[in-house]
């Protein structure tokens, strides 16, 4: 049966109904098809495809050609949920002026269905225009990997009262310039469940506790491909980083022995075209 399309109303419905919100991030087609066939909500094209997929040190050193090629590919997997393009650091917060331009890039041309921006100093200002552009914006406070430096590195935000109002504070101005929705990163629980009460709009943690609306999590992170240091807040639901080396193991000591090909998977010739060959060889 032909599922529907999940949209920007469909999310914020879900909160009104109190049924949680499953979010993961994938970079290309086959990994976006196995989590929209698997009912996934939402699928975020994160600029985590630095240092997941690219090798790269920062978020920030990922552009929008990066982005928009990965982009394009996810949204061409998928049916059913709602795809998200995370805006790179170069595309609103580096260049503010061009941030409708590449919001319309992410929806026109990757083909994704809303956005999502990081909080900056500049952050409503931008978010503002892509909204009264037409486009659906998700924000994103507390931990801001892209502004990660000025945080005073990758740690727990919101740890003492003036902080966490600032970020409470940060969820609700989102709010109210139209957001659609808001994830909430690296905060005590007790301040994501402050923010979530106080907004109409659903909550999307990561490392915020279970009472947001709805969680989040880096696909290569949950299912063990990633080798990299992982933070508190993630869980290994299954190891395929194990299961792949395996194989990968057993083919090579398959190629090296002469295990590999065998015979069924091989091609042949009829011996009679074989024979019409063997005077010209």
């Amino acid at each position: 049966m032909k599922k529907n399309k999940i949209t920007v109303e469909y999310i914020r419905g879900l909160k009104k109904k109190h049924e949680k919100i499953a979010m993961l991030t994938a970079y290309d087609f086959p990994l976006a098809e196995i989590l929209d066939h698997a009912d996934v909500d939402i699928i975020l094209v994160g600029d985590s495809l630095a240092n997941v997929v690219l090798g790269l040190q920062s978020t920030t050193e990922v552009g929008m050609t990066e982005m928009l090629h990965h982009a394009k590919a996810v949204a061409k997997a998928v049916k059913r949920a709602l795809v998200v393009g995370d805006m790179p650091f170069e595309s609103y917060q580096a260049n503010q002026e061009r941030v409708v331009e590449n919001a319309q890039k992410f929806i026109q041309e990757a083909g994704c269905d809303a956005v999502k921006l990081e909080w900056f100093d500049g952050c409503l200002e931008c978010a503002r225009k892509i909204i009264d552009a037409g486009i659906a914006v998700m924000g994103h406070v507390g931990l801001t990997p892209q502004t990660a430096e000025q945080l005073g590195g990758f740690k727990v935000q919101g740890k003492d009262a003036l902080s966490a109002q600032k970020i409470i504070e940060h969820a609700q101005a989102l709010e109210q310039i139209g957001c659609f929705s808001v994830v909430v990163e690296c905060v005590p629980q007790e301040i994501a469940n402050i923010i979530t009460e106080s907004l109409s709009i659903p909550t999307i943690g990561i490392g915020a506790g279970v009472n947001c609306d709805g969680q989040v999590l880096v696909t290569h992170d949950i299912l063990g491909l990633a080798s990299r240091h992982h933070p508190k807040f993630v869980k290994k639901f299954f190891d395929l980083r194990s299961g792949i080396l395996s194989g990968v193991e057993t083919f090579i000591h398959e190629v090296k022995d002469s295990k590999f090909p065998e015979q069924k998977h091989s091609y042949t010739i009829s011996k009679e075209e074989l024979e019409k060959l063997r005077p010209n060889c």
